[in-house]
């Protein structure tokens, strides 16, 4: 049995401890789970439909060749001339989930258009996305994947470690993340994004890397990932560029790396997400930064760079091994410097384990 048959029957023990009907994916990173296809996307419906006796895809007739290199599941095909109803009609009659009143969980990311057809198709007000069928499955990582992001999480240690040690005078932001990406290229995975910020810039969560100047006394944050077989990376570490930082930057980066251990110390199989993110949120208000974390504890990392679970202030997602997301607090001084140290962890039965190697301690040349 192969990965992609494995989760297709969890997935339909799930749609009946969940009383679902019909699951519908549209051409997103989940049918690339489900199946392993991930076919073109544009205007064409392309949908793949589970039904606990029938999986079967609607496929635009211009993308079937290519798509059926991947997988075995049947095709209801449409052409540009035909149009995709009647082939949507037919899908619906072998999946059991013509008429009206069958219940369906639709994929959240598909493209509303798709979806409307598919609503308007079966007659139902009996709808919800996919987060308690697949989305929950998806959380839960398998050992595979566990392995294929622990991988990643390695070459990201090496990236940094690049990153910082190439900082020179006169360097720009652009400067130092060409370098992280030449350095993933080597190694045979593909960036997938990278913050490099000098100085105040820091204090912009999600700064675009630009071309402002590094200078002696600059205080440097990089975030960045890659990809590899499929599953990214995300780490984040900061640094100080010339004398020895200063003392609220040091008594800032001590805070964050407390909050990054009290997140660490809260994760626990059957915790709730909110646990987690006031742990490390209790630590920086207590130090008298809390207006100045002005984003979640973390999210998840799976094929996505951020998906469920989102470890939130207002999450009730309960924690459950195998999930795998980010911890990452912040402190962010606006016209001074940020301060982030991410790490991504998943849910053991002991607790949380962290998937990289490299010490979070603050970079100094």
């Amino acid at each position: 049995m192969n990965i992609y048959q494995d989760r297709l029957i969890r997935l339909r023990a799930r749609m009946t401890e969940t009383d679902t009907d019909l699951v519908a994916l549209g051409p997103t990173s989940h049918m690339a789970w489900l199946s392993g296809a991930d076919p073109h996307g544009d205007e064409r419906p392309v949908m793949l439909l589970v039904a606990q006796g029938f999986a079967g895809f609607l496929m635009p007739a211009l993308n079937a060749s290519s798509v059926r290199q991947v997988t075995d599941l049947p095709f209801e095909r449409w052409t540009d001339e035909d149009g995709p109803n009647a082939a949507l009609a037919q899908l619906l009659e072998r999946c059991g989930a013509a008429g009206s009143g069958h219940s369906v969980a639709l994929d959240e990311a598909m493209r509303a258009d798709f979806a409307f057809l598919l609503v308007d198709a079966m007659d139902t007000s009996n709808r919800r996305f996919s987060a308690d069928t697949l989305g929950h499955l998806r959380a839960m990582k398998d050992r595979a994947e566990l392995e294929a992001l622990r991988v990643c999480a390695h070459l990201n240690d090496t990236a940094i470690s690049a990153g910082f040690a190439a900082l020179r005078p006169g360097m720009s932001e652009r400067d130092v993340a060409r370098v992280i990406h030449d350095h993933y290229k080597s190694h045979g995975a593909k960036p997938e994004f990278t913050i490099v910020a000098f100085g105040e810039n820091g204090a912009f969560p999600h700064h675009h890397t630009g071309d402002t100047v590094l200078q002696n006394n600059m205080a440097v944050l990089i975030d960045t990932g890659c990809r590899i077989g499929g599953y990214p990376s995300d780490m984040t570490r900061c640094g100080w560029f010339g004398d020895p930082p200063p003392a609220e930057f040091v008594q800032v980066a001590n805070v964050v790396e407390q909050a990054v251990q009290a997140g660490l110390a809260a994760v626990r199989p059957g915790a709730c997400a909110r646990e987690v993110d006031k742990a490390a949120r209790d630590v920086i208000e207590a130090a008298g930064y809390g207006e100045f974390f002005v984003h979640r504890t973390g999210h998840g990392l799976g094929i996505d760079i951020h998906e469920p679970p989102y470890i939130t202030a207002t999450s009730d997602a309960v924690l459950q091994e195998g999930n795998v997301f980010s911890i990452e607090p912040g402190i962010y001084l606006p016209g001074q410097f940020g301060i982030r140290l991410e790490d991504i962890v998943t849910v053991t039965d002991s607790g949380a384990e962290i998937l990289s190697a490299l010490p979070r301690s603050i970079w100094v040349p």
